[in-house]
């Protein structure tokens, strides 16, 4: 699975690229988007995709600017235009590929291959989320994407009830009783989803504080999940879990 951006300065070209990549191109996620340059170089530096679909006129410049910005990077960029002169020079910024607009799905989809082709020579086949490229991924929902043995799968947090540990897996539940199993530690994901209201009550369980129904109190005690699911507390962790649910001190 390669993880891709799109930078369009025209939202309905972004939408109509990222539907035409979800049917033609499976094996392509779009994990982020932007307008323009400053915002596009900061989504690029942020998710570290595999593939840059860009746009020749952004808001604030053109996609050259922006390849200029970024400098060496990783991602192999395909671009988007309205001209074949653009496209050329594309070529010579070391672009992969070009499509003309309105954009033809199987232009697209050996574009896609061409890039492909040369991660395979570059040794950086495109496999998915990598180690260093944990992260929440842009939008009006904050969303990660938990990659496992088949499948990519892109959950809200909101859906995220709780995290356990496996030793070096991670066992995500989620709402409706579904189960995701991923092949990261628990560590990793305390430290990308604490600051969006998940806490760690011990050491295998990182849950999310807005799923807490109850907490029974005891040496350490026990968090009653949403999903009917009992969570146990470490001693440790006791005082700061009752901060987190608004109690000052246990009474």
């Amino acid at each position: 699975m390669m993880r891709a951006v799109i930078v369009d300065d025209v939202e309905l070209a972004r939408r109509s690229l990222a539907g035409d990549i979800a049917e033609h191109c499976p094996d392509v996620l779009v994990v982020g988007e932007a307008s323009g340059v400053a915002t596009g170089a900061a989504v690029v530096s942020q998710l570290r995709p595999d593939l840059l679909f860009l746009d020749v006129t952004l808001d604030d410049g053109s996609g050259f600017d922006l390849l200029e910005r970024i400098g060496d990077n990783s991602a192999m960029v395909i671009l988007t235009t309205a001209s074949d002169a653009h496209g050329i020079k594309g070529v010579k910024f070391g672009a992969v590929d070009y499509l003309l607009k309105p954009i033809d799905p199987d232009e697209l989809a050996k574009a896609v291959e061409r890039a492909r082709a040369r991660f395979a020579a570059r040794g950086l086949q495109g496999s998915g989320p990598a180690p260093d490229r944990l992260a929440i991924l842009p939008g009006p929902v904050r969303r990660i994407a938990l990659n496992t043995a088949d499948r990519v799968h892109v959950v809200a947090l909101e859906e995220i009830l709780r995290c356990e540990s496996h030793r070096n897996y991670t066992l995500f539940h989620l709402s409706g009783k579904r189960n995701v199993l991923v092949t990261r530690t628990l560590k990793e994901f305390e430290e990308l989803l604490e600051p969006f209201g998940f806490f760690r009550v011990h050491h295998s369980h990182l849950i999310n504080i807005s799923f807490v129904r109850e907490y029974v109190k005891g040496e350490g005690g026990y968090a009653i999940m949403a999903d009917g699911s009992h969570v146990t507390v470490a001693v440790r962790k006791k005082e700061a879990l009752l901060r987190l649910l608004g109690v000052d001190r246990e009474r």
